[in-house]
């Protein structure tokens, strides 16, 4: 679990995010507070998605293709797929 909760994604986004609370408490509302916290909130569920297909990826579940992790993936499954045939 540590290593999922220590990952460089999550801390930035943490810092991230506290970086914003403490400017709102020194400024007012505008709409680039609001695109900041958009773009916080983006990154934040980027950051835990990359969590979730890290961890379905190392216990062997299969992850979307559209992550960095799914060309490691596939080659991972043609080896498994090659062993059963032999």
């Amino acid at each position: 679990m540590r290593n999922y909760l220590f990952g460089t994604g999550i801390i930035g986004a943490i810092t991230g995010g506290l970086t914003l609370l403490r400017g709102l408490r020194e400024g007012e509302f505008t709409w680039r507070t609001a695109l900041a916290w958009a773009s916080w909130g983006i990154t934040l569920a980027l950051a835990i998605g990359a969590m979730v297909d890290v961890r379905r990826a190392s216990h062997g579940q299969t992850i979307p293709h559209d992550t960095t992790l799914s060309e490691k993936e596939q080659r991972r499954l043609a080896k498994q797929a090659a062993r059963s045939q032999r």
